[in-house]
């Protein structure tokens, strides 16, 4: 068994690409339109051999997510100088750094449909 993909539901598929693409590293390996009517992204999440679906769904432009309940986390290097590159691009910053009792360096992020993404920094932790 392997795991494959995680699908987004999304508003705007170019604005979800450029977040995804622009400020999380993914990159954009391919696009189709299911039967029904689907626009579908796949983009290659760094770090892993698994796929981000992006889906936008034209019947269900304006869905309401559930809180709290799906989120994506990425590892990065320098948490601080990633949120300041972040807010600087306009990405909403909804959680500020801050240190766990582990010693890891925690942030949340919103993409532009309002999913949470956790930022970890394990590269000061004792």
């Amino acid at each position: 068994m392997r795991f494959l993909h995680t699908r987004l539901k999304v508003r705007d598929m170019e604005r979800a690409i450029a977040f995804y693409t622009g400020h999380l590293g993914c990159t954009l390996t391919h696009q189709s339109r299911s039967p029904r009517g689907t626009q579908l992204t796949f983009l290659k999440l760094p770090g892993v051999d698994a796929d981000l679906e992006l889906a936008h769904l034209p019947w269900d432009p304006d869905f309401q997510l559930a809180e709290d309940i799906v989120h994506l986390a990425f590892e990065v290097t320098d948490l601080v100088a990633t949120v300041e590159r972040m807010r600087g691009a306009g990405v909403s910053i909804t959680e500020e750094p801050m240190q766990t009792s582990s010693g890891t360096w925690m942030a949340f992020i919103a993409d532009p449909d309002g999913y949470e993404i956790e930022l970890l920094d394990h590269s000061q932790a004792r």
